[in-house]
């Protein structure tokens, strides 16, 4: 995939509409031109629309929605723009993005989610912060409570809407959406969409509302090379820390199904001489914010995660994802892998997929239209990529290719090295003029080398 299948390089973001100080904001961090979710979302958000959005993970849907608001929102109103998220993590890469984003303009962010100082949320609501972020139950605490009201509400947002009905939030969105009683734009953004979700935006949206979306034949960027692993689930951790030690990846995410397996995993690589760390529900949020800290600065190599973080890791050079464990649902793997190539980089998916379990893997096939190739692993040597068939996996792995219709991929390519990051490519979609302020390229800290 080029620079031109992510990014509209026949259109700036001046190109869009957008007023002076958001455009002053974009052209002294060097942004210049929008992806192509962006380049489409925009036009509709600024003419007033409502907007069902739909985009690969990875291609800028945050500045999607948070550009045109930038433009749109008044500066003397408090609390114009509700976004929801899933979790608290990617609620917090909100703001942090469209405070950065906004930089030249006098509007703010600020977050409203669980596990922090409910005073201090209280208290930038106060202060007239014109966008607030939140999850949804946080939002409905604070609103019982009296602290946030929906008077002013211009503008809302969904985003990543299917994760949040995934994870138990469909009343909690019913109740927030029907609370907003004034004029306002809904905006529903995610790298899928489901038939509820058409189904709650036709209750909620105007009639005229815009579905956009920018999905060709796959969920997932062709810049993720992806492979799948078959394992006895006795061999994982010992086929994990060869993949780490062998491959050598820059910077991995594992994600596991359960908190007890991210805890297993993450102190059995510390056990074998790999420094990792987790993430899961039951950290503490300090906690938390540490390790998100040390991810977003480059000082970690290998986290370990449930899927919370699958949708709030929005982190620059991010080169390799490993399902640990195979998702049950194929739309948490779309959500997983696309914590990797982002905006136009490259990266590496491996899967480990028990004997028992091709039928997952075909789900995953089915829904992502790309035919996963097997990676061939013996512990102690170097995997070798294989085209797979039915007939080469064995009678137990019930395996079968996607339906017809769907994109097979491309033949099978070994993992590449991870690439340094281009210049010419940005996380939020956009792309600067000059390089980034960091790369990531170090090698994984052991305790020995201390």
């Amino acid at each position: 995939m080029t620079q031109h299948d992510v990014f509209d390089q026949q259109t700036t973001f001046a190109d869009l509409g957008l007023r002076d100080s958001v455009l002053k904001g974009l052209t002294e961090m060097g942004f210049v031109h929008p992806t192509h979710i962006q380049a489409q979302l925009i036009p509709h958000i600024l003419a007033g629309r409502d907007v069902l959005g739909q985009a690969k993970t990875g291609t800028g849907k945050t500045a999607a929605f948070g550009l045109p608001i930038l433009h749109l929102a008044d500066k003397d109103i408090a609390s114009q723009a509700l976004i929801l998220a899933p979790t608290r993590e990617l609620a917090m890469q909100i703001v942090r993005e469209i405070n950065e984003l906004g930089s030249g303009t006098p509007i703010r962010a600020t977050g409203v989610v669980g596990g922090e100082s409910m005073t201090r949320q209280r208290d930038s609501i106060a202060g007239g912060a014109q966008i607030v972020v939140g999850t949804p139950g946080r939002v409905m605490d604070m609103l019982g409570r009296g602290s946030l009201r929906f008077d002013n509400i211009r503008f809302v947002v969904l985003d990543e809407v299917d994760r949040m009905l995934d994870i138990g939030f469909r009343e909690d969105i019913r109740k927030i959406l029907g609370k907003i009683s004034g004029v306002h734009q809904t905006i529903f953004v995610s790298a899928t969409i489901s038939e509820e979700i058409v189904r709650l935006g036709r209750r909620y949206m105007k009639p005229d509302a815009q579905r956009i979306a920018t999905i060709a034949k796959s969920l997932t960027v062709s810049q993720v090379t992806q492979h799948y692993v078959t394992v006895a689930r006795r061999d994982k951790q010992r086929v994990l820390l060869e993949l780490l030690t062998q491959e050598d990846p820059a910077l991995t995410l594992v994600f596991c199904r359960m908190k007890v397996t991210v805890r297993e995993v993450a102190q059995y690589l510390n056990d074998h001489k790999v420094e990792a760390y987790e993430i899961h529900a039951d950290l503490a949020q300090g906690k938390r914010n540490r390790i998100m800290e040390r991810l977003r600065a480059g000082k970690l190599e290998v986290l370990v995660a449930s899927d919370l973080a699958s949708r709030g890791l929005d982190v620059d050079g991010i080169t390799h994802v490993i399902n640990y464990d195979l998702p049950e649902d194929p739309e948490v793997y779309v959500h997983r892998i696309g914590r990797t190539a982002r905006a136009g980089r490259s990266g590496t998916a491996w899967s480990f997929v028990e004997p028992d379990q091709g039928q997952m893997l075909t789900e995953v096939e089915k829904l992502t239209g790309v035919l996963i190739d097997r990676l061939d692993y013996n512990l102690s040597e170097k995997p070798v990529a294989t085209h797979h068939t039915t007939q080469n996996i064995g009678p137990d792995f019930a395996h079968q290719p996607p339906a017809p219709g769907s994109n097979p991929g491309s033949a099978p390519k070994p993992a590449p090295e991870p690439d340094p990051i281009d210049p010419a490519a940005f996380p939020g979609g956009v792309i600067p003029k000059g390089p980034p302020p960091r790369t990531i390229g170090s090698r994984h800290r052991t305790r020995r080398s201390r």
